[in-house]
């Protein structure tokens, strides 16, 4: 951000006190800088308005291959290859302390317009970085006989050119300058974690909040997303800031805020505590200025004007729980295998949940059953949702258990799951009762689910021969009467 007379060879002469600059990660390369130590101009405009001068460049230069803004007042323009070194806090032309929301005002357009490609927010950025670090205490500031490093910035009538010459320049100082008066720093972040307890492979909404000095959400602020013990799925984030591409299962992502400031991302725990932080560039309270070693030389303000926020979110994750059933006998209370039982949510209908919340389910998509063993009659289900209310209802009885059994009513038993905990349920089975008599010339009696069962008392069994053998003899006396005729 520079000012220069013309015609002038080699060096401009300039027009503020500070340059102001974007190196590093902020910093943008403006094409190849020239083989000569020359200042280069970078974009911008040419601007005139103010008396004594001619036209003079409202713009960037490009040093070093990168983009910096200059203001220093009617001093020489930086080469291409002009060496700085690092400087103090950025003081007006006068030697004065920035008002603090100059200088955030200042650390803000610097962080955002930086590195900016188009020539009239260039020009506006030049413009407003002069005003407020030149702008005259009295009338007699703006004297065309004043020496080079004692006149002062005439704001207004350089505004009014623009308005004449470059109207989309001077749109773009009142859209820069009303940005930077709504959301200069000192920034915020903060991260909103899930309510309650994550589950392990189930992915929940975390979201990181950028908010300026009046509490304000920040639009448009790039931040790294870092996942601990979890991966992440950008897919959530919002799609008017150019976020929707889904970022599945990644460690990291970066993503811009919205217009309310925040970002959101999905994030799905792969131990026992994720963690979330959130980190991004933040501007600066005040910018820093580098010097440059020829003291007749604009100066520039560096990443001093930036500085790093981070904000980190972590959560506990729920432990599955387990389940441990047990088959008796209703009469013994001994273990009964070959029992088969459905894993149940607490409607005895719906199947019971997985750590991941997905039900689980057998082949037939009916909940998983499970057969109890044959010497203890228990049988154990792991990894389950905790908590969650569950039942374990059975789905066919054990042989021998069949005639109490009722398909509409069957046995079950409920209870709560808790985190890490093993829950103990029982369910009971009365077993098959078998008759001690039946009366003579009684049918067999049939018993539920087709089973036939026929049982004879032994005082039974023995009138039964006596008939046999009476039958008998009494045959034999006819046989014989028989035979004598």
């Amino acid at each position: 951000m520079g000012w220069s007379t013309r015609p002038r060879a080699g060096a401009r002469a300039l027009t503020g006190l500070v340059a102001a600059a974007l190196l590093g990660t902020l910093s943008a390369t403006v094409g190849a800088s020239p083989a000569s130590a020359a200042s280069q101009e970078g974009i911008g405009h040419d601007v005139g308005g103010q008396k004594g001068f001619g036209t003079v460049w409202l713009g960037s230069y490009v040093v070093g291959g990168q983009q910096v803004f200059c203001v220093s007042f009617l001093l020489k323009a930086p080469d291409t290859d002009e060496q700085y070194k690092p400087g103090d806090e950025l003081l007006t032309k006068w030697g004065t302390k920035l008002p603090a929301d100059e200088a955030a005002n200042i650390s803000y357009l610097l962080l955002r317009y930086g590195d900016t490609k188009n020539a009239d927010e260039a020009s506006a950025l030049a413009h407003l970085l002069h005003s407020w670090t030149a702008a005259p205490r009295t009338p007699d500031d703006l004297k065309t006989d004043l020496p080079k490093d004692k006149i002062a910035y005439d704001a207004q009538a350089h505004l009014d050119f623009m308005q004449e010459k470059f109207p989309a320049a001077a749109d773009a100082v009142e859209r820069l300058k009303t940005d930077a008066e709504t959301n200069r720093g000192p920034w915020t972040a903060s991260m909103t974690t899930p309510k309650g307890e994550q589950h392990l492979g189930e992915a929940a909404e975390w979201t990181a909040t950028v908010k300026n000095a009046q509490g304000n959400g920040v639009p448009g602020v790039a931040v790294k997303l870092t996942a601990t013990a979890a991966t992440l799925d950008g897919e959530k984030a919002d799609s008017a800031a150019g976020n929707a591409s889904p970022q599945a299962a990644a460690k990291e992502v970066t993503l811009k805020t919205g217009a309310d400031g925040t970002v959101s991302v999905k994030l799905t725990p792969t131990g026992d505590k994720p963690k979330l932080v959130a980190s991004l560039t933040a501007p600066a309270d005040r910018p820093y200025v580098r010097l440059p070693i020829d003291t007749s030389v604009q100066r520039v303000v560096s990443t001093g004007g930036e500085k790093e926020l981070t904000a980190q979110g972590v959560v506990n994750v729920a432990k599955p729980g387990t389940v441990q059933v047990t088959k008796t006998d209703a009469n013994t209370g001994k273990g009964v295998g070959g029992a088969v039982l459905r894993i149940t949510g607490k409607d005895k209908t719906s199947a019971a949940l997985g750590p991941d919340g997905k039900p689980l389910t057998g082949a037939d998509g009916k909940p998983a059953v499970v057969t109890t063993d044959g010497k203890s009659g228990g049988v154990t289900v792991e990894n389950l949702r905790a908590p969650q209310e569950i039942c374990v209802v059975e789905a066919s009885p054990p042989p021998g258990y069949t005639n109490a059994y009722d398909p509409q009513n069957p046995p079950s038993a409920c209870g709560t799951v808790k985190p890490g905990e093993t829950l103990a349920l029982t369910v009971t089975n009365k077993p098959n009762e078998v008759p001690r008599a039946i009366p003579a010339g009684d049918q067999p009696v049939a018993r539920a689910q087709g089973v036939v069962e026929t049982s004879y008392s032994v005082p039974g069994l023995a009138g039964l021969g006596l008939l046999v053998l009476l039958a008998a003899g009494l045959a034999g006396v006819a046989a014989r009467r028989a035979s004598r005729r």
